[in-house]
């Protein structure tokens, strides 16, 4: 239908629809607003009346003085919209009446609180007079809610409306008046606009039919005077064209048809050409960023839920399988990085980030996240870290993963049986520096020397058969050589064809001056570790780590040598408490069972080393522990340590959070994300806010006040940048000082992160992110120090306990091993010893001895570890945890555990009795 208008009717809807519409909007939004304003202000007046009559009559209902009362309503009648009053007694009777008859009906009672109900006109309110209204502090009786009547007010709406109505008649009027003045200029500028149009169209529609002598006059504009002459141009050319034409016609047409072909030819070539190289650098752009943004959004979350499932209490197989998931979502991230490093190896952008680094921990959690790929395909991988090879080393440990990475994962891929070797040896050492060779060696299907020349070119694999099975871009080589290079460093190959190949690499790095100690502090020095692992290359390196932990072995190749040693000598269970056996040897031993039940009866600690993902009916086995190969150095000596101290290494106590809590918006259109971040900060000590749109965030900052901001960067419509531009805007109209906006941004390209810094953001942090490092930002732009891990154990013992059992007869039966006369025997035990241990603690308590105090939780913990009492084994744990952390919630879970000695000695006594 508007296809059928002219532009006179273009022009007009054009003009007035949005000036209409936006002033009906804007009239209908403002006399709303001037209506809840207007409810709200009589309201808030009838409870400031009701207040102050309250006070004003208390005393008066109170002693029962109607005279008075009535003087006190009648003088309140002369207030401003006062219509009528009435006091009330207890039981809703008259007291006292000033003002005509009410016309609403009457509000709810509410014996605490002020009720109201509002009519067309008329507003009514029903105020509790209660003994806190008295001023007297005798007449309270200690009872401030006590009822002593009621007052009733009727408020008249009518002047309030008056002005209402007056406002919205003025509102019509102007918005009347000004859709006038637009419908008069848009008649004026149509007009203005349709005649000299009128014109043209005539003059076109003349020089159509033939009559190129037709010229256009100015037509009083600029704009329209160009085109009246590009007009009269127009004529005159085809004016001259028509007699040239008509002269030559032949030969005229047949040159501009050639001319004409050859023209649109190269111009169809050069605009293809073009468009090829603006799509292709386009697209590579794109890939680059889209790559690395896409996967690190999701990557962000699953990191950042692991490392919160990590503080909860799990037992050492789920944490091996939360690391395992850590490391390999890191993994992924090394993926990606590996795309966008040859992008900048290709640019010469790529810069090393040198730090503090332990090199066990890297080797070992590098081969921990290639650990089940070896396994699936019975492949044995061992580290060999010698003894004098320093470890705690400064350099870029990312960057070192990633080649290591790289090289055992090339070294699992091409080899289908035997093992891969990791090994660290120091080849010479200054004062500050350390030579060290790191070598990977596999007995896979071997290099040819032709393949050893093409091994480090980009996109080049040595074999396509091979390369097919096993996957891979061709870039993980040439990166790493590259990487090793930049660090000063070389790699180098031998291999030969069905033997197998040894990567190695010569790298110098900075030494850190500290120590690490990891010798297990013993009760007895002559404790003694038997190992039985018959792969020569695991036994090595579980040798090597014993040994680094002060640990002396016995070793025996097989089972059943240790089996016939420990018949032999039965006094070996004190000297030799603990057994490490390889989990495939002991399920294939035929006399397990019977060596089994012999560990029970001397109470030996079974470690049993399996590959991932293992389910051996061997771990259901009292007293068997298990590890997953390759064997972490921290995780031996944290069970060696259980093992013998008798319970899991006391935490370390946290520092105090800074007393000035800081206030952190978080700004993220992902829930994931915002959750994740948000859950990090709070458990930091931060007090955060979330959001997750620009717009609410700018609405934020103009509401509250807040220390720093972390902004999201690709958020639909008001993304990350928009968002810091308009807070920066509202600053300078404010004159307050600029707010630190840290940009949270999956994009890892250089270009990307200064960008952000050039649109107004203080600084940025790449997706995914971790505890660290939001600790680090908030310390650098607030001042304020949040700790990673202040609250990670003490939020977990806070929160509501499960209902576990006084008494569990099943559990106490599986921890004594299905023996029902040792199970009976170890609960009487801790019921013999349960008053004096209480005794104890309690004197500890009040004596204000944390020292001792812990040591006798600790105590009373470990006895509970051989029965079936749930409830008091939990209430042991709780109470000792938080009083190694110093936490103030100490006090209670004392009170809970000493509730906990006496539910059991109550239900549990008479059953002994």
């Amino acid at each position: 239908m508007l296809n059928t208008l002219g532009i006179r009717s273009h022009l007009l809807i054009l003009t007035l629809a949005p000036s209409l519409l936006l002033a009906l909007s804007l009239g209908i939004h403002y006399t709303r607003l001037q209506f809840v304003d207007m409810q709200q202000q009589l309201e808030e007046r009838g409870q400031l009346l009701a207040e102050q009559l309250a006070v004003l009559a208390a005393p008066l209902l109170s002693q029962g003085q109607e005279q008075s009362l009535q003087r006190v309503l009648n003088q309140a009648l002369n207030q401003a919209d006062v219509r009528t009053l009435t006091a009330l007694s207890p039981d809703r009777s008259l007291r006292a009446h000033a003002g005509p008859s009410m016309l609403t009906s009457s509000p709810p009672s509410d014996p605490l609180s002020i009720t109201y109900v509002q009519g067309q006109t008329t507003t009514r309110l029903l105020m509790p007079v209660l003994s806190r209204h008295l001023y007297s502090l005798e007449q309270r009786l200690g009872d401030e809610t006590r009822l002593l009547g009621w007052l009733e007010l009727e408020l008249s709406n009518q002047a309030p409306l008056l002005g209402l109505h007056r406002n919205l008649l003025v509102s019509l009027g102007i918005i009347g008046f000004i859709l006038i003045v637009t419908a008069l200029l848009a008649l004026h500028l149509s007009t203005n606009l349709c005649r000299p149009l009128n014109q043209i169209t005539q003059a076109i529609a003349r020089i159509r039919e033939g009559h190129l002598e037709t010229r256009l006059p100015p037509l009083g504009s600029s704009e329209l005077n160009e085109l009246a002459e590009g007009v009269n141009s127009m004529a005159e050319a085809l004016l001259k064209a028509h007699e040239d034409l008509q002269q030559n016609i032949e030969q005229t047409m047949e040159d501009i048809q050639q001319n004409m072909e050859t023209i649109e030819i190269q111009n169809i070539e050069l605009d293809l050409a073009r468009k090829e190289a603006e799509k292709a650098s386009r697209i590579k752009s794109e890939f680059l960023a889209n790559i690395s943004h896409e996967i690190r959004t999701p990557l962000n979350s699953i990191l950042g839920f692991t490392t919160l499932l990590q503080k909860n209490q799990l037992n050492a197989r789920q944490q091996d399988q939360l690391n395992a998931i850590e490391i390999s979502a890191k993994n992924l991230m090394a993926i990606i990085n590996e795309i966008l490093d040859f992008s900048r190896i290709e640019a010469g952008k790529l810069i090393l980030e040198p730090a503090p680094f332990d090199l066990r921990d890297l080797i070992e959690e590098t081969l921990n996240s290639l650990a089940p790929s070896a396994h699936d395909k019975h492949l044995e991988l061992a580290c060999l870290i010698y003894h004098d090879t320093p470890t705690q080393l400064v350099g870029d440990a990312a960057r070192l993963r990633q080649v290591l990475t790289n090289l055992v994962n090339n070294a699992i891929k091409f080899t289908d049986k035997g093992s891969v070797v990791v090994r660290a040896l120091l080849e010479d050492e200054t004062e500050h520096q350390a030579q060290l060779c790191i070598s990977v060696q596999d007995t896979g299907v071997g290099l040819t020397q032709q393949d050893i020349t093409q091994l480090f070119q980009a996109f080049c694999q040595t074999d396509n058969s091979l390369s097919r099975q096993s996957g891979g871009t061709g870039l993980g080589l040439a990166i790493s050589k590259h990487l090793i290079e930049q660090m000063k460093g070389k790699i180098h190959v031998d291999s030969q064809l069905e033997v197998g190949s040894c990567f190695s690499i010569s790298i110098s790095l900075p030494k850190v001056h500290k120590h690490q100690n990891l010798r297990i502090p013993l009760s007895h020095s002559n404790i003694r570790v038997a190992l039985v692992e018959p792969y020569s290359i695991t036994r090595q390196a579980l040798i090597h780590q014993l040994e680094d932990l002060g640990l002396h072995t016995l070793i025996f190749e097989q089972i059943s040598t240790l089996h016939q040693h420990l018949q032999d000598h039965p006094d070996a269970a004190q000297s030799m408490p603990i057994l490490l056996l390889d989990q495939q040897a002991a399920s294939a031993y035929s006399q397990w069972p019977e060596l089994a039940q012999y560990l029970e009866q001397h109470n030996y600690h079974c470690i049993l080393i399996c590959e991932h993902n293992s389910q051996s009916p061997l771990l259901d086995t009292p007293n068997v522990h298990a590890l997953t190969k390759p064997v972490r150095t921290s995780k031996l000596r944290q069970l060696l340590i259980e093992l013998t101290q008798g319970s899991a290494p006391k935490p370390a106590p946290t520092e105090p959070l800074n007393a000035q809590t800081p206030r952190i918006l978080c700004v993220d259109d992902n829930p994931s994300n915002l959750r994740l971040i948000e859950t990090f900060l709070h458990d930091m000590g931060a007090e955060v806010c979330a959001v997750s749109s620009g717009a609410a965030a700018l609405e934020a900052i103009q509401r509250q006040h807040f220390d720093l901001v972390f902004m999201d960067i690709q958020m639909p419509v008001m993304d990350g940048r928009q968002t810091t531009l308009a807070i920066r805007q509202w600053e300078n109209t404010r004159d307050t000082p600029p707010l630190p906006i840290v940009a949270l941004t999956a994009h890892a390209l250089t270009s990307e992160k200064r960008t952000l810094l050039q649109k107004g953001l203080d600084d940025y942090l790449t997706k995914p992110i971790n505890e660290q490092q939001l600790a680090k930002t908030v310390l650098k732009w607030t001042g304020r120090a949040l700790n990673p891990q202040a609250t990670a154990t003490a939020n977990t013992l806070l929160l509501p306990e499960p209902r576990f059992a006084v008494l569990d007869p099943e559990e106490g039966l599986r921890r004594a091993a299905g023996k029902t006369e040792l199970a009976q025997e170890m609960l009487s035990m801790l019921l013999t010893s349960l008053p004096k241990e209480r005794q104890a603690i309690q004197q500890a308590r009040y004596s204000g001895n944390q020292e001792a105090l812990i040591q006798q939780v600790h105590h009373l913990h470990g006895a509970t570890q051989y029965c079936g009492v749930p409830q008091l084994r939990q209430a042991c744990y709780r109470c000792e945890t938080l009083l190694n952390q110093q936490h103030p919630a100490s006090e209670a879970a004392l009170d809970e555990l000493d509730a906990a000695i006496e539910r059991l000695l109550l239900e549990v006594t008479p059953q002994h009795a």
